[in-house]
């Protein structure tokens, strides 16, 4: 059975999507039977893997509030192993719709379940937000993992990020674990940059990968393109860095499923 990874951060322009299309990529790479479900209105993992929003028919959006199957929605992307569940316009109203459906919290993860056999690992987007969508992932999801940009302001809402995790765990999934902290658009040139690594690592200790995303332009512009960069370009340093990622994110999976 796949394991369900919530990719989330209460702030935007983190690097989130970016590190949820190209982890789930080299993990496919590698492999792997990979879903990428996007949860984010925004559809950015959607047309980062070639997609326009605005002329998919079918999306999450059937799934979550018209109770379609995610068999019925599923599209397989450019790189062999990875498929996407995607996101397109009408997905912006799916937050208000979900306030009237019963089970409301759990209607991602009834549909999930149904799938998990499919799949190696199935890696959620969040919207950059802590509302029912966000929380719909939670429920679903067996861990979470936080890309964490290196600036001033990138610890500021981990403390209320933690403390909704909490009530997750409390009150719909006593199983929910942190699985891991990436730090991206790391900048090796600046001092502000160490030093806030630095105070990231205090924090999070063990769950921080040791893989450190560094600002590119190549990582950037791929998305532009609908590719994920091992396709854009995998010899810039962007691709070198998400592709040692998944092989840290493979091998602290083999060592859970080893003990």
């Amino acid at each position: 059975m796949g394991k369900v990874l919530a990719l989330t951060n209460k702030k935007g322009g983190v690097g989130k999507t970016t590190t949820a299309i190209n982890l789930s990529a080299y993990c496919a790479y590698y492999g792997k039977r990979v879903l990428l479900v996007d949860l984010d209105s925004q559809g950015n993992a959607t047309t980062g893997l070639g997609f326009s929003k605005s002329n998919l028919k079918r999306s999450i959006y059937n799934v979550l509030i018209e109770d379609e199957p995610c068999t019925a929605n599923i599209l397989p992307t450019e790189v062999r192993g990875l498929d996407i569940l995607p996101a397109n316009v009408d997905l912006s109203g799916a937050e208000i719709e979900l306030v009237y459906k019963r089970n409301r919290e759990k209607i991602l993860k009834e549909a999930i379940d149904k799938i998990r056999d499919k799949y190696d690992y199935i890696f959620i987007d969040c919207p950059p937000s802590l509302g029912l969508l966000t929380i719909n992932a939670w429920v679903a999801s067996d861990s979470i993992i936080i890309p964490l940009q290196v600036e001033y302001f990138a610890m500021e809402g981990v403390s209320q990020l933690m403390n909704t995790v909490a009530m997750v765990k409390q009150r719909l999934n006593p199983d929910l674990q942190i699985e891991g902290v990436v730090i991206t658009m790391f900048d090796s040139r600046a001092t502000i940059s160490k030093q806030i690594a630095a105070e990231i690592k205090k924090f999070f200790k063990e769950a921080l990968y040791e893989i450190v995303i560094p600002r590119n332009v190549k990582l950037v512009e791929a998305p532009s393109h609908g590719k994920p960069i091992l396709l854009y370009d995998p010899k810039c340093i962007g691709a070198k860095a998400y592709k040692a990622l998944a092989e840290e994110f493979l091998a602290r999976q083999a060592k859970k499923q080893a003990q």
